[in-house]
């Protein structure tokens, strides 16, 4: 089997099966939208680099993911966006963190791999590099929502750092009743076989100022290879653990196993239920989407015609 694939989340976490309409509609929509659009763009010819950034930037422009414009709130009440991005046949990848202006995280991401000797650029030297270099940029006022204020106001009064869906008490639920879904991310491969990755979020509500999580440590939150890409969701701290997604590619190198078993063995490895979630493609256009939380947004699409868009586990 051979082919082109791609797949999408928008986060792992504590989804409630009731989750309001008004919650899940406009994220289904967000998910079939960018769907559509990386689709397009594999059919097109697009390399699979392209078509994950272009996919990511899609999802970081959408509110009510928590990255980009929907980034969550530092204790501080200020955003600190992270992204990372990985081709799998050359293993180039570039990373940010600490970003408080940038309009596209992922972008600013692939700049520092195609323009820098280096991999990683974080805080004020990666705004100061975005820059120079006429990356778009905004206000960080952008970044600061009346939702995003209000979920870490709830965050605070329960003394917590908000990890990914978090499902509100009746007293919370009179505050502000939902909290921000985690990571964004998307993997593709065209028929050739090569491979992309890239990731982006805004982090934890209420998380301390400087806290680097997944998303831009590679082989964490972001892998790829000749074998698979990877884009994990979920818990950082246990997804750096476990090293997540560097897990999926060497299960399949030096254990043999396919990419569902390799993808499945690494969410069930990442630490208590709970923890993780990824969507991940291999060489041969295979998909696996396995979370191990109560519900991961989520999408794919095989050339075969396969298609899925989901919350919660498949019957």
């Amino acid at each position: 089997m051979v082919g082109w694939a791609i797949a999408l989340h928008g986060g792992a976490g504590d989804i409630p099966i009731d989750l309001p309409d008004e919650r899940r509609i406009p994220r289904e929509n967000a998910l079939r939208y960018c769907l559509d659009l990386g689709v397009s763009a594999l059919k097109s010819g697009k390399p699979p680099l392209d078509v994950a950034e272009l996919v990511v930037r899609e999802l970081e422009n959408h509110p009510d993911f928590n990255a980009g414009k929907g980034s969550v709130l530092t204790t501080q009440g200020t955003v600190e966006m992270e992204a990372s991005i990985m081709d799998g046949k050359t293993k180039r990848c570039g990373a940010v963190s600490g970003l408080t202006t940038v309009l596209n995280p992922i972008s600013l991401a692939r700049l520092v791999m195609e323009k820098t000797p280096h991999i990683y650029l974080a805080f004020d030297a990666a705004e100061a590099f975005a820059r120079a270099h006429g990356i778009e940029t905004v206000e960080s006022s952008h970044f600061i929502t009346p939702q995003n204020i209000a979920r870490l106001k709830q965050a605070k009064e329960f003394n917590r750092v908000q990890l990914d869906y978090t499902n509100p008490t009746t007293k919370e639920a009179e505050n502000c009743g939902d909290s921000q879904i985690g990571t964004v991310g998307c993997v593709a491969v065209d028929s050739s076989g090569n491979l992309a990755s890239a990731t982006s979020t805004g982090g934890y509500v209420n998380k301390m100022v400087g806290r680097i999580g997944d998303t831009p440590v590679i082989g964490a939150g972001t892998y790829a290879n000749h074998l698979c890409a990877v884009s994990a969701t979920g818990k950082g701290e246990e997804i750096i653990r476990g090293t997540v997604a560097r897990d999926v590619a060497a299960l399949m190198e030096y254990k043999g196993l396919s990419l569902t078993e390799a993808a499945a063995y690494a969410v069930d490895q990442s630490g208590p239920r709970g923890t993780c979630g990824l969507v991940a493609v291999s060489a041969n256009g295979e998909v696996a989407m396995p979370f191990n939380t109560t519900g991961m947004f989520r999408a794919c699409a095989m050339e075969d015609g396969y298609t899925e868009i989901a919350i919660w586990p498949k019957n």
